[in-house]
C-alpha cells in the first residue's frame, strides 16, 4: 500500500450522510477553534481590558485546542476518503502549508510570553494569526472548486 493508496476509505467520500456529517463537524470545529481565539487576540489587542489576559486564556484557548482537535479529525477522515484527490489540489496542499505556519506562530506566540507582554509583537502575532486561518479557511472551502 502506498502511502497516498488509501482506497479502503473511499467510501467514506461516497455515503450519503456520513461525509456531509463529518463537513459540519469541521466547520463547527473551526467556528469553536476561530470564536475563542479571536476573544483571546482581541485582548491582546486591549479590548475587554477587565479581563485579566490569563484567565481568558485558559478558558478560550481550551475551546481554541478542543475545536482544532474536531477540525483535524474530521479533516483527517475526510482526507483518507480522497488522499490522492487531495494531494494533486494545489489549494489543498496551500492550506496545509498555511496550517503549518499559523501552528508555528501559536507556538512562538506561547513560547515568547506574548500574553504576559501584550506588546507590539503580541499584537503582531495575533494579526499573523488571523489572517492565516482565514487564508487557511479561503483555501478550505476553494478546494472543492478547483
Amino acid at each position: 500500500m502506498r502511502s497516498t493508496d488509501f482506497t479502503a476509505f473511499a467510501w467514506i467520500a461516497t455515503h450519503p450522510w456520513l461525509y456531509p456529517a463529518l463537513e459540519a463537524a469541521h466547520i463547527v470545529g473551526i467556528a469553536l477553534m476561530l470564536g475563542s481565539l479571536v476573544l483571546v487576540e482581541l485582548r491582546v489587542w486591549g479590548w475587554g481590558a477587565a479581563l485579566p489576559p490569563p484567565a481568558l486564556a485558559r478558558l478560550g484557548l481550551s475551546v481554541s485546542l478542543a475545536g482544532f482537535c474536531l477540525a483535524g479529525a474530521t479533516g483527517l477522515m475526510m482526507f483518507v476518503s480522497q488522499a490522492g484527490e487531495l494531494l494533486a489540489n494545489r489549494l489543498f496542499v496551500t492550506k496545509m502549508v498555511l496550517l503549518m505556519f499559523a501552528g508555528l506562530n501559536a507556538a512562538g506566540f506561547h513560547a515568547r510570553g506574548s500574553l504576559d507582554k501584550l506588546d507590539r509583537t503580541a499584537r503582531a502575532q495575533t494579526l499573523g494569526s488571523l489572517g492565516l486561518w482565514v487564508a487557511v479557511i479561503i483555501c478550505g472551502r476553494w478546494i472543492a472548486y478547483y
